[in-house]
């Protein structure tokens, strides 16, 4: 059966929290939801960027202050903060993460996989805080 060309495509999983966050990151300062919808490419429900805020607020990309009746929204991580948020996800969720991160490393490219030791070993010389 033949899609309609009226449908729309779906997003690629992770596209409107990396929009919002965009967002978040243009602001100069904490903004309302409402802001957010405003400055985003795609034309979407308030109730829609509520509900990606709020998805972004369990993974700690974002924070949220109340102001007077709603609430100021704040990013705390950038592009590849959320990336690495989700990557933690996987990790904590996995029943052996071992296995995870070995499965990780063995199929990465070799110039990521000299990219990761590079940042393992920079990261073992830095002094604890």
């Amino acid at each position: 059966m033949a899609e309609s060309p009226l449908r729309r495509q779906r997003r690629a999983q992770g596209e409107l929290e990396t929009q919002v966050l965009s967002a978040l990151h243009t602001a100069e300062g904490p903004v309302t939801a409402g802001w957010v919808q405003e400055h985003l490419a795609a034309d979407l429900a308030y109730t829609t960027v509520m509900t990606v805020l709020a998805r972004l607020l369990v993974k700690k990309a974002v924070t949220r202050r109340r102001e007077g009746r709603s609430f100021v929204w704040m990013p705390t991580a950038d592009e590849a903060g959320l990336a690495a948020l989700k990557m933690h996800r996987v990790l904590d969720g996995g029943h052996d993460r071992r296995a995870v991160l070995a499965s990780f490393i063995t199929t990465l490219p070799i110039d990521d996989g000299q990219l990761l030791r590079e940042l393992l070993d920079q990261a073992d010389n830095e002094p604890e805080a």
